[in-house]
């Protein structure tokens, strides 16, 4: 975990294992190392080819946040797998009222006395890990090419490896599914808990105004009460 003045961060890059036609994700955990509230920004220099949520943020003293990267479906692998994208983690102290969804965007300029910390984080591409027990779609139809070309397979060996093939396809496609369910569970848990925070935060605002008026009502009618005793008749 890499670590600054204000934010640590992991991974110290972005790792996407990527595969053609697919989208793939990356979380990027942010943890606030001050006692101060701090607001924090992702930036990208293809910001077409990705996907950030949430971008930006506001985190209490001792909070954590985890940031999703969502890279897009590829149709070509790049020369050699190598990416020259780019990430900017930018962060700054922020007073404990500030609202997230009030975040003016020169907080993170450098102009003024402002200290704005800055990660750049860089992009790896991985080509897809094929398993030994054939979790992978290559590794099945190499194996079903090879029984087809060869003259000695039988019809129902071909049938039972075409069989195993398709199953095998089904698994992959429940297993894309369920981690893309498991992504999106994520970020809703995130969201209801911003959600939570800025509800609590409204509702202590209002309770101290309905606090304030109260104690308002009751000091006039303690005064009403005083001004008739003091007025009144006093007997000689």
């Amino acid at each position: 975990m890499s670590s600054g003045q204000l934010i640590s961060y992991y991974p110290e890059e972005l790792t996407f294992q990527v595969e053609l036609g697919k989208q793939c994700y990356c979380d990027l955990k942010v943890v606030n190392n001050t006692e101060h509230h701090v607001a924090f920004k992702v930036k990208t220099t293809s910001p077409k080819k990705y996907f950030v949520r949430p971008n930006t943020g506001i985190l209490q003293p001792s909070d954590s946040c985890v940031v999703t990267v969502t890279l897009q479906a590829q149709l070509d692998y790049p020369p050699d797998m190598q990416c020259k994208d780019k990430f900017l983690l930018q962060s700054t102290k922020v007073p404990p009222s500030t609202d997230i969804d009030e975040i003016p965007q020169e907080i993170f300029s450098k102009d003024g006395d402002r200290i704005i910390e800055e990660c750049k984080l860089r992009v790896v591409y991985t080509a897809p890990v094929h398993s030994d027990n054939g979790d992978s779609e290559s590794e099945p139809l190499v194996s079903a090419s090879m029984l087809s070309s060869s003259n000695q397979s039988s019809d129902n060996t071909s049938t039972d490896n075409n069989a195993s093939i398709e199953e095998i396809r089904a698994l992959q496609c429940v297993k894309e599914e369920r981690e893309s369910v498991l992504q999106q569970n994520q970020l809703l848990q995130q969201e209801l808990e911003m959600l939570r925070r800025r509800k609590n935060r409204r509702s202590d605002a209002g309770f101290s105004l309905v606090f304030a008026a109260f104690v308002g009502i009751i000091g006039v009618m303690v005064g009403f009460l005083l001004n008739l005793a003091l007025s009144g008749p006093s007997n000689e």
